[in-house]
């Protein structure tokens, strides 16, 4: 018997938060094209593929284990933004089939990774690609269970942020720059953000099987002061970096979304314990987020094509 319907397979990878793959491997060849002129479309469609099945991999295990855990199942509130595609919960897809997908995923996710360690020197593709599957994989997998260790944040702002933006600059140039890993940073801190403020509606089922994110750790209300210097800290730092001269002064556009953060900000302020009164600040953080990495590659474009060299 054929097991779930098109629509729900297309709902268990979580689809729509594939931008945390695609801002980062974007910027990445923006800057790469920005500061070397290299730009080989087949290498950046490969890396943003390879990125995307590995995320794709690990938010079908995180699924699983979640489902495994309890944690999703238990949670009798779930938005768009939180408590997994919840395809396992509503019987539209068996937890053994959604791990077979997710091991499907990785394994096609690998083979880029090999052709594209295979077409740059040494090894620096392979070794991104490894942290980053076995870290996304392990996030929720047992028994090291990552995310509930509070070692998820970290990790996800350094596979979804500076790892993929230097990975996809690597893949253009075969070089690795020191001066794009701090750039990259505002990427980390945003996608970052996304995942922190999506913890506050699974808050209370989180807590209740032991997954010790921030969130947990510090309870709701001292928690927004995490979020507040992750979304404020990126804008900080692009104003760094481009003061200090490594990034095009043309970055300063991100500064156009600010309003849309204040906005996000103040929402959390208020409503940190209300599931569905956050879900507009949810929301806007992930537009922040694709919002300023999208300007940020533009600025990058603009900065090569007015300021070269």
């Amino acid at each position: 018997m054929k097991e779930g319907k098109f629509k729900d397979w297309l709902a268990a990878p979580r689809l729509p938060f594939l931008t945390a793959s695609i801002v980062p491997v974007i910027f990445g060849t923006a800057l790469a094209w920005q500061r070397t002129g290299e730009f080989n479309p087949l290498y950046f469609f490969l890396t943003l593929v390879g990125v995307c099945l590995a995320q794709m991999g690990a938010n079908m295990a995180n699924d699983y284990y979640d489902h495994k855990t309890t944690d999703d199942d238990i949670n009798k509130n779930p938005t768009p933004f939180s408590g997994g595609s919840r395809v396992i919960q509503e019987g539209k897809i068996k937890a053994a089939s959604i791990l077979k997908a997710s091991f499907l995923c990785y394994v096609l996710g690998a083979i880029i990774a090999l052709y594209l360690n295979s077409v740059t020197p040494g090894n620096f593709v392979l070794i991104l690609a490894l942290v980053g599957f076995l870290s996304g994989f392990l996030y929720t997998a047992t028994p090291v269970m990552l995310g509930y260790r509070g070692l998820g944040e970290p990790l996800l702002g350094l596979n979804f942020g500076t790892l993929t933006v230097i990975g996809a600059y690597f893949v253009q140039t075969h070089t690795f720059s020191w001066e794009v890993f701090w750039i990259s940073w505002p990427i980390s801190f945003l996608i970052v953000a996304v995942l922190y403020i999506n913890q506050f509606p699974d808050y209370e089922p989180d807590k209740a099987v032991d997954k010790r994110h921030w969130v947990v750790r510090l309870g709701r209300k001292k928690a927004t002061y995490g979020y507040y210097a992750l979304i404020f800290g990126s804008y900080l730092w692009v104003i760094v970096t481009v003061i200090i001269g490594i990034l095009t002064p043309f970055a300063l556009i991100v500064l156009v979304t600010l309003p849309k953060a204040l906005s996000a900000s103040k929402i959390l302020r208020t409503s940190y314990d209300k599931i569905l009164e956050l879900i507009p600040a949810n929301a806007a953080t992930v537009q922040v987020h694709l919002l300023i990495g999208l300007l940020l590659s533009l600025a990058c474009v603009v900065g090569g094509l007015v300021l070269p060299g």
